[in-house]
């Protein structure tokens, strides 16, 4: 789903809910529901942030290492969406990424 037709089903669910309009004492719950994601420039900041980081050139790129990253900028738990987006700016520039790097190590 592309954010905008994302963004107008949040809003049409919010018509729904609250067809007279949101009361006063209702805003600062709903946007403490709301989720920080990285813009598409932010995701570029943490993918090459993590990519200067990087050891040896062809060191993997931990998904714990670009939840850091992403905490650093949101001030908040990363989430998958951002992980991802984050992951395939580093595969595309030709950078591995470990998705599990507190598991066993593959086997030769």
């Amino acid at each position: 789903m592309d954010r905008p037709t994302f963004l107008k089903s949040v809003i049409d669910w919010l018509r729904a809910g609250y067809p007279n309009g949101v009361p006063q004492g209702d805003y600062i719950p709903l946007v403490a529901l709301l989720r920080r994601q990285l813009t598409e420039d932010e995701v570029q900041d943490v993918a090459v942030s993590l990519i200067k980081e990087a050891r040896p050139p062809s060191d993997e790129i931990s998904k714990i290492d670009a939840g850091v990253e992403i905490t650093k900028v949101t001030e908040d738990l990363p989430n998958d969406t951002d992980l991802n987006r984050v992951r395939r700016v580093l595969e595309g520039a030709g950078w591995p990424f470990d998705d599990h790097p507190l598991g066993p190590p593959p086997s030769e």
